[in-house]
């Protein structure tokens, strides 16, 4: 393998990694403050609210993401009537998709970091004279988000490789390129190049989640 070709089949592929990257980064950035949402309205007082709340988690966590990547780029313009109003670019509807997915995912996270913080915290903060906006953010949250962040890094981690599933819309990205090099070259070495490309990604988050780890952990 020359290094022309090399960098034949690295540009591109390199081209499609801004995709993943961008698309990862819009949907970690909106789905964990929307899974606190949801993770707030789950345990609301209102019956209805907290309904809708763990319906919604339930559905979103109980159907393939694919399936959802699917329904939002090709069913939702199929819909009677107001179809037509819900045709979306293919990348803008797969950030939806990823969005909605993985804050339901966050959600439980969430959940989990809250129930794993004992009752006491709260008992401690009312001796202090905090009010409940003040014994949220200053006690319950910090300490949440110290429990819930290796939660977090492995999810970020799966959202990196789920980013491969825009292939399946239509949306070219990394995988997207790396296969047409395979079949119009007749060898596997895109898919090697992807993969070393998808490590370094997942390489970068690991280290700096550790580091975030480490940090929460002395505060």
């Amino acid at each position: 393998m020359s290094f022309e070709y090399f960098n034949t089949i690295l540009m591109p592929m390199l081209e499609g990694a801004q995709m993943t990257v961008l698309l990862f980064l819009i949907a970690i950035l909106v789905s964990i403050p929307l899974g606190f949402l949801l993770t707030l309205m789950a345990r609301s007082s209102i019956r209805p609210v907290a309904w809708l709340a763990q319906i919604y988690i339930y559905v979103m966590r109980g159907t393939p993401l694919l399936l959802q990547l699917l329904f939002i780029c090709f069913g939702l313009p199929m819909l009677p009537v107001i179809g037509e109003y819900l045709v979306m670019d293919r990348f803008v509807a797969a950030c939806l998709g990823f969005i909605l997915n993985y804050a339901a995912y966050f959600a439980e996270i969430f959940r989990g970091g809250l129930l794993a913080i004992d009752k006491g915290q709260y008992e401690a903060a009312q001796v202090l004279g905090l009010n409940k906006w003040q014994t949220m953010t200053r006690v319950i949250l910090p300490q949440m988000f110290r429990v819930a962040l290796p939660a977090v890094s492995n999810e970020s981690v799966t959202l990196v490789k789920d980013t491969a599933l825009l292939y399946a819309v239509a949306v070219p990205e990394l995988l997207h390129y790396a296969q047409t090099a395979v079949n119009r070259d007749f060898t596997i070495m895109p898919f090697l190049f992807a993969g070393i490309i998808y490590l370094l990604i997942t390489l970068f988050l690991t280290i700096l989640f550790k580091w975030l780890e480490k940090r929460f952990k002395f505060q």
